[in-house]
């Protein structure tokens, strides 16, 4: 199927992203039972947050997750976008995968270490990335 190539970093995206939930609550649960958090006074309490609560390594794996929900979102639209155009394989493709080495990056950064240069490295490059794919749907459509 022509065009399509591009998907297979789709679902590699979007697989990373269950490993990071995964990662996140592995983490979490154990964490708030080690601090006995009543997840229904957390629910009846907006002023209690989980940043103030747990360790900030085990809340950097629920940021990431949530990170992963916000520009990949983009990644995610124009992928399919080039795939139904017919646009998707070659380096758009190759981009695609980049894109994807460089979120997994971003997590991992994020997950381990935190260290907001490496992180902010890693973000630049994926975004850069994005932006040529958007600029590649654009020209392929206008």
């Amino acid at each position: 199927m022509v065009g399509m190539a591009i998907l297979q970093p789709v679902v590699a995206l979007a697989a990373w992203t269950m490993v990071m939930w995964f990662w996140l609550y592995g983490t979490r649960i154990p964490a708030m039972n080690a601090a006995k958090i009543d997840p229904e006074e957390l629910a009846e309490d907006p002023s209690i947050t989980l940043d103030n609560l747990l360790p900030p390594q085990v809340q950097w794996k629920a940021h990431n997750y949530n990170h992963l929900h916000e520009a990949p979102t983009v990644f995610y639209a124009v992928s399919i976008v080039l795939a139904i155009i017919g646009q998707g394989d070659g380096l758009n493709a190759q981009v695609g995968w980049a894109y994807v080495g460089f979120r997994v990056l971003h997590s991992l950064v994020q997950a381990t270490v935190n260290k907001m240069n490496v992180r902010f490295g890693f973000f630049a490059l994926s975004t850069f990335c994005l932006m040529f794919l958007v600029a590649r749907a654009a020209l392929a459509l206008f």
